[in-house]
């Protein structure tokens, strides 16, 4: 599997815990489990990283000391650092600014807490308010609604892997937003199966009246993408200018090659999606194996084409 873990999200949601357990001493795990809309499991995972956050040298007096007590209450003593202010340029204060404004969407985080608080006068300093755009839809709300009262959805959806449009009666599971969009967890009745859908891609939504079933949330829900047995395994060799990939598609495996070339395996659920990968890259990519991939690449480019010499 790909060493580099989908830690985006978590990232997002450590940063929303502190300013809350700060605001919130002696609040439990499980407490914090609800508000942030994941296992307990997820929120003990979170803080035995925090210890681990500060700054070089990395000695005590430069790391966060998370505290948890038996009965599971959490507080949080801040390094020494953090205490002291801070001199931003202009440029800096804008990009902190915008940065916590996203966290503010964040599920869990608090609205009129410390954070937006110290938002307000950052906003006041650096010379007017910054709006954030973390990719509201027009059924994000809809979605959460029936999450909350745990109803049955039928909805169009449209599938980027397949390019194909279909519709789905789910079990809402859970809503969360992850690597700049919304996701609704849900089980769908058509696969017999848990599923992620982009809710950006969700065409309608009809609420059914009819009661989901309780399942318990996948943890792993948030690596947004699981490869099954059965998907296709292909084999990559990229160049320097195709090496994002690494950072934004969950890869299985990678090796580094001469002149800065890496190998990588990707697993691809349709053909919809490997045809548009491939166009992208273009010449930045070989594929290595298997064959029926490159053939897929000189099909889909000869669709292009012959759609622009019609």
């Amino acid at each position: 599997m790909s060493p580099r873990p989908q830690s985006a999200t978590q990232l997002q949601r450590m940063l929303a815990l502190v300013p809350w357990i700060l605001a919130n001493p002696e609040t439990t795990i499980d407490e914090l489990a609800k508000r942030f809309e994941v296992s307990s499991r997820e929120i003990e995972k979170d803080l035995a990283v925090l210890p681990l956050c500060g700054l070089p040298p990395y000695t005590a007096d430069r790391l966060i000391d998370v505290l948890v007590s038996e009965d599971g209450s959490v507080s949080i003593r801040l390094a020494e650092y953090f205490e002291r202010p801070l001199r931003l340029t202009p440029g800096e204060g804008l990009a902190l600014l915008a940065a916590g404004r996203a966290l503010l969407a964040v599920p869990g985080s608090d609205p009129s807490g410390p954070l937006a608080n110290a938002l307000v006068k950052l906003e006041e300093v650096v010379g007017g308010p910054v709006a954030v755009d973390v990719g509201n839809t027009d059924h994000l709300s809809e979605l959460q609604s029936a999450v909350a009262k745990s109803e049955q959805v039928e909805m169009v959806y449209h599938s980027f892997a397949r390019d194909e449009i279909s519709t789905r009666r789910v079990d809402p599971q859970q809503v969360f937003h992850a690597l700049g969009f919304w996701y609704l967890a849900a089980f769908c009745h058509q696969a017999d199966d848990d599923r992620l859908f982009r809710i950006d891609r969700v065409q309608s939504v009809r609420l059914t009246g009819e009661q989901s079933k309780k399942r318990p949330v996948d943890d792993d829900f948030e690596s947004i993408f699981h490869p099954k047995v059965n998907d296709e395994r292909v084999r990559f060799l990229l160049n320097s200018e195709a090496l994002w990939v690494i950072e934004d598609l969950p890869i299985e495996d990678s090796i580094e090659r001469d002149n800065g070339k890496v190998e990588v395996v990707i697993a691809v659920s349709g053909t919809a999606f490997l045809d548009r990968l491939l166009l992208r890259l273009g010449p930045a990519v070989e594929v290595i194996d298997p064959p029926s991939a490159r053939d897929d690449l000189v099909k889909a480019t000869q669709r292009i084409l012959d759609l622009y010499s019609s």
